[in-house]
């Protein structure tokens, strides 16, 4: 009895979806400031290694420069903004609006992290949820869609695919 319950709890194990979300490695930073955003991707599509991982960058971060990855193509996808932003006294209307890796293999088996850097315009507050959604792409079709945003009312927590976020603290003074 006891073989039959563990090889039904091991075969749950191994068929069962991954749990673990695309996440922000930081997930609380200054209103008005420089941001390092760490895309924590640990896992792969059902099986299959992600060879896409794409950052839709919200309106209001601005000034985004995102880090190369050996063995990845990277691609800024430039865009008007929804409006001016004063980036250090200067006025910017556009700038990357998504970053794409892509022709790269992490495994489904395997754990890696994307990064970028931003700023978090005036127009966003203390108090403010920044989401980040991200999609990751494998072959055979297979995506991962992590782009839900909550409702009024509702946390990520009870979301089955929320995007990465990060919650807006106190401004500090300076750069």
């Amino acid at each position: 009895m006891l073989k039959k319950l563990v090889l039904a709890l091991a075969v749950t194990a191994i068929t069962a979806p991954a749990m673990a979300h695309v996440s922000l490695e930081t997930k609380e930073a200054p209103a008005g400031s420089t941001y390092k955003a760490v895309f924590r991707v640990p896992h792969g599509c059902e099986g299959k290694p992600t060879n896409v991982v794409r950052v839709q960058i919200p309106e209001g971060v601005i000034s985004i420069k995102p880090m190369p990855k050996a063995g990845w193509t990277l691609e800024k996808v430039r865009g008007e903004y929804g409006k001016s932003y004063d980036y250090y006294g200067s006025q910017v209307s556009e700038g990357v609006k998504e970053v794409v890796w892509s022709g790269g293999n992490l495994g489904d088996d395997e754990y890696d992290e994307f990064v970028l850097r931003g700023y978090f315009s005036a127009d966003l507050k203390e108090g403010d949820t920044v989401y980040f959604p991200v999609v990751q792409e494998c072959p055979d079709g297979l995506t991962e869609r992590w782009i839900e945003v909550p409702a009024e009312g509702q946390s990520s927590d009870d979301l089955e695919l929320p995007a990465p976020s990060v919650k807006l603290g106190k401004a500090h003074g300076g750069h």
